[in-house]
């Protein structure tokens, strides 16, 4: 029987080549290599490099961080004119951005605690509050008891009497203590959220020995989980389980500090002082402004000092899937000279979802918002929670100058805005109400060089509670700067605040007020995000 290597008919789909059996066999396997050989790199792309993971045996770990983290800046970093990275076999999209950082917190290591757990702790935050309240500041309404928990559940709710920095900031920040103690123990914004509920509840009727409130259970958690949120995002940027020694300690602290609740959750769950050999927490590139100068009302008075600062979190013009508060932006305004309201502003927007686009050079990202405005100085206070709409375009001008703008619109489900002017009385001078707000900004980045913004708000306040009437509000902000020296800038910031009041049963009136900011400028920008977006 002959074998069929040596039969002139070969079997159906059998390879031949005009060269001898033995030959043939060989170049059937070099054909087969050389086919790995060419498709490698799409074999490769199937299993990317881990390049954030510290290898042991491979040298110094801290010598190898350092090399990570450089490596990371040389590869995956906006160009001079804003340009996002490209796809690189080096990152895997599924569970990276194009930064090469997490897109969500590492489950493995950042695991989901029993619910009970969050819950004990958001009674031990509420309980932590009330114990300073009573005993160290001696405030009345934290003289509760059983006569009290009785009377608050038997007479039902009210609109409170508070002043206006207590329901509008305080509440607020006391909203986010319970947000993140669901958020620390590994549940997400949405699950984190109805903790915040849960201790607003929890203080309204067992706190306080006034009557639970309308609008603390609604400022509370909403505005609870927009400022959680944004803390928790900026500590994980400081937190790093692969660092040691005084770096480590400095990082942990200074999460603390920004997130207590995190922080003390860090140390009872041992990850304060565990050590990983890769990156566990999601991260997104972070510019940090700081501004210090000299702020100047039109009423003839002397300047004042002032300090800001401002967070953007997130390259919006990355394309990639979007979840609440991957990108964000939080600026807060202190001056200082004016009496008591020296918190003068906090305001910000954190996107809940969206989706990106080009059109030619124009990049595009479309999204739903959440929006927290405060505004307490001697002109006018106005606080509100807003749910909208927002888009933001960045346009390349030249190689390294680029056009950004972003404009919104929101409903405005709740607010408290001024009556009069404002005075320093601790009772309520102002209405409860809800409307609509608009918002635009844009500004061009003349290189490294020199900015020039135009930033607009305006909110439109019906009133639900108190003085029955309309209230329009504009604020217009131009600005400019120009670099001194590195990161270092010279700034004007010029503000017009108007305001028209209709109330019902007082006369029309309209007030107006300009000020005047001089700064310097320190610029923070994280070398993978290029450019000033906001």
């Amino acid at each position: 029987m002959m074998n069929p290597l040596q039969s002139s008919r070969r079997p159906k789909g059998f390879l031949t080549f005009p060269c001898f059996d033995r030959s043939r066999q060989k170049l059937n396997a070099a054909t087969i290599l050389a086919f790995l050989l060419l498709f490698s790199p799409f074999l490769y792309a199937q299993k990317p490099v881990k390049a954030d993971t510290i290898v042991a045996g491979k040298g110094n770990k801290d010598n190898q961080l350092k090399q990570i983290k450089e490596n990371k800046i040389a590869l995956h970093s906006d160009s001079i004119g804003g340009k996002e990275p490209e796809k690189s076999i080096l990152i895997d999209t599924t569970i990276q951005n194009k930064y090469g950082d997490l897109l969500n917190d590492d489950v493995k290591y950042n695991k989901r605690y029993p619910v009970w757990i969050p819950l004990m702790e958001v009674a031990g935050a509420n309980a932590f509050v009330w114990s300073m309240d009573r005993y160290l500041l001696n405030a009345e309404f934290a003289r509760t008891g059983t006569s009290t928990w009785k009377y608050n559940l038997q007479n039902g709710w009210e609109w409170d009497k508070d002043r206006f920095g207590v329901n509008f900031i305080g509440h607020p920040y006391s909203g986010t203590l319970s947000f993140n103690a669901g958020r620390s123990n590994g549940y997400n914004y949405f699950e984190s959220s109805a903790f915040s509920v849960a201790g607003s509840l929890m203080w309204e009727y067992f706190g306080e020995n006034t009557r639970p409130s309308y609008n603390d259970i609604i400022n509370t958690p909403v505005s609870g989980a927009f400022l959680g949120e944004i803390l928790y995002r900026l500590s994980s940027n400081l937190l790093d389980d692969r660092t040691r020694g005084l770096e480590r300690a400095s990082r942990e602290l200074a999460a603390g500090l920004i997130d207590p609740v995190r922080g003390f959750n860090r140390v009872l769950q041992g990850k304060a002082f565990r050590r990983t050999n890769k990156e566990v927490y999601q991260k997104e590139p972070l510019n940090v402004f700081m501004y210090a100068g000299l702020h100047k009302i039109d009423n003839g008075k002397a300047p004042s000092k002032m300090v800001n600062v401002q967070f953007d979190y997130g390259n919006p013009f990355e394309i990639r899937s979007r979840k609440p508060f991957d990108f964000f932006k939080l600026r807060t305004d202190l001056n200082f000279g004016v009496g008591r309201k020296i918190l003068d502003n906090v305001t910000g927007y954190g996107i809940l979802f969206g989706k990106n686009s080009q059109r030619g050079k124009l990049s595009i990202l479309t999204g739903a918002f959440q929006y927290f405005d405060y505004w307490d100085n001697k002109a006018f206070e106005l606080g509100t929670i807003g749910f909208g709409g927002g888009v933001f375009s960045k346009l390349p001008i030249g190689k390294s100058s680029n056009l950004y703008t972003n404009f919104h619109v929101a409903a405005i489900p709740f607010a408290g805005n001024s009556t009069a002017r404002p005075d320093s009385s601790e009772i309520r001078d102002y209405n409860y109400g809800g409307g609509l707000e608009g918002k635009f900004e844009s500004t061009i980045n003349l290189g490294k060089y020199a900015t020039a913004s135009l930033i607009y708000y305006y909110y439109f306040i019906h009133t639900y509670v108190g003085l029955p009437g309309n209230n329009f509000i504009g604020i217009l902000k131009p600005r400019i700067t120009v670099r001194l020296y590195k990161a270092l800038s010279l700034g004007y910031e010029h503000f017009i605040y108007s305001e028209d009041r209709n109330l019902r049963y007082l006369p029309a009136t309209h007030f107006g007020k300009t000020e005047q900011k001089i700064f310097l400028l320190i610029f923070l920008e994280d070398r993978q995000r290029k450019g000033r977006y906001n």
